[in-house]
This record gives C-alpha cells, structure tokens and sequence, in this order.
C-alpha cells in the first residue's frame, strides 16, 4: 500500500482512508461527508441548513449490509437481523471523545454521540474513530468476510 504524508487532519485522515477502502475493498461504496469542511457562501449555508438542520452527521458511510443473526429453517439458514451499513465519525489523532468525568470533552462531540446512537437504534454500526489506525481497525472488522461470503453464526 502506498504511504501518504502523515499530516495530522480530518482531510489527511479521509485520504487515508479513502486510499485504504480503494486498495484493500475496491467493490466496497462509501461516501465521505465533507460539508462540515466547506466553506460556504451565506446563500450556500442557508440553503445547506435547510437541508441539514441536524448537526452531527458522522464523517463516513460504508454502503455494505451485513446479516448479524441467523435461524435455521429446515435445512437452510435465513438472516434474522441485518446491519445496514457502517458510519463512522472521524477524529484525528489524538483527539480526546470524553473528559476524566465521563462526560463528551465538548458539545460537539456530545452531538456526534447522539447521532452515532440514533443511527445504531435504527439498525446501523456507527462508531467514532480517532486515527487512522483504529477507522482501520472498525472497517476491517465490520468488511470481515463480505468479500469471500460472510460466516454465519448461530
């Protein structure tokens, strides 16, 4: 794999990763959301508000259903409960997500949290990673075995 600068930034990250998922899972879709980055007009913003009045959209979707449960049905195994997709929420290195309290080290963050939550109550992996390492880490675990059939557990 070819080795891009370490630059420590959200962007350097998402290029990171972007060279990781098209090297190692080139079949995978993802999407990265860069609005947050943008600088936009005042009419811009205006309008991007309207359609996203909800702060904390996570940084990355990985467009890759998983079956997570299985049931026997005769001879066959049928998938009873589905992830849909991985999002994940970027942070660069050595951002911390919480205080020494337990408390989310800022309202933003606290933000992403509430997010990342509803996302998983509605039937989505969603993770927030610090580095490149550990997004690594969450994507190769979660892409485990899509490409040679996925195991089924019981």
């Amino acid at each position: 794999m070819r080795r891009i600068k370490k630059f420590n930034s959200e962007l350097n990250l998402y290029q990171q990763i972007a060279t990781y998922l098209q090297l190692q899972y080139p079949d995978v879709i993802y999407r990265f959301d860069l609005a947050a980055d943008l600088k936009l007009t005042p009419g811009q913003a205006i309008r991007h508000k309207k359609l996203h009045p909800k702060r904390g959209y996570p940084d990355l979707f990985i467009a890759q259903s998983k079956e997570i449960c299985w049931m026997e049905v005769g001879d066959k195994l049928i998938p009873t409960r589905w992830i849909y997709g991985l999002y994940i929420e970027l942070k660069k290195d050595g951002t911390r997500l919480k205080k020494k309290d337990g408390s989310w080290a800022s309202e933003h963050i606290a933000e992403q949290a509430e997010a990342l939550e509803k996302l998983r109550q509605v039937g989505y992996k969603a993770e927030f990673a610090v580095g490149f390492e550990q997004a690594k880490q969450i994507i190769d675990e979660y892409l485990k075995g899509v490409n040679n059939g996925l195991s089924k557990n019981r």
